[in-house]
């Protein structure tokens, strides 16, 4: 019987130190390979910015010169690239979810993209780019809400396009030129509008 007890305690041991005592000599031995497996295992799930990956590395407990070098390396065979990281984003969340260009400069500032970067990459959407996405998620949010009087329908057009990051100006203007004529003119309530179109 303790016979039996040592070799459930030794081998439980055995079990959980290669696994965390690994990890560790693997960065202490060769620190590059393991920034570069990390890098690696990161892209392929989908594009990743710079910081992402130094995030990333740090958590491995990879050295910052070891991750700057490694991350250098990917830049020069143009693996990372947040220009293009910011471009497309831009272009996909902008095209596919409607979002405006103030949502866009924060969720590509929340993965580390440089100011400038993200300047260029949102000034490529428009104002008028802005307008036409912002009617087009009006005019396919509108018909759920006709049930709704006007001033809650008004609210929650609005309500919805400030999550995507458009103000309250931009937003009325979208609801009225997209549904103040014709049968759903009923749908954007003057007194709202006034309210709402002062906020940005």
């Amino acid at each position: 019987m303790p016979t039996g007890r040592r070799g459930r305690s030794g081998g439980g041991a055995q079990g959980s130190a290669p696994g965390s005592g690994s990890a560790a000599t693997d960065v202490d031995t060769d620190p590059a390979a393991v920034a570069r497996a990390v890098a690696l295992k990161q892209l392929t799930a989908g594009p990743r910015t710079r910081a992402q990956l130094a995030t990333a590395m740090r958590r491995r407990g990879v050295p910052d010169d070891v991750a700057e070098s490694v991350l250098r390396r990917l830049e020069d065979v143009a693996l990372v690239d947040d220009q293009e990281f910011a471009r497309q984003w831009v272009t996909t969340r902008h095209v596919g979810r409607g979002l405006a260009r103030r949502a866009l400069s924060y969720e590509l500032r929340q993965r580390g993209v440089a100011d400038e970067l993200v300047r260029g990459a949102v000034d490529e959407v428009t104002p008028d780019d802005e307008l036409a996405a912002a009617r087009e998620l009006v005019r396919r949010r509108a018909p759920a809400m006709r049930a709704d009087d006007a001033a809650r329908r008004t609210r929650r057009l609005a309500g919805m396009l400030a999550r995507k990051g458009y103000s309250g100006a931009l937003a009325m203007r979208a609801i009225r030129e997209e549904l103040g004529s014709g049968d759903d003119a009923y749908l954007v309530d003057d007194d709202v509008a006034e309210s709402l179109a002062d906020t940005d």
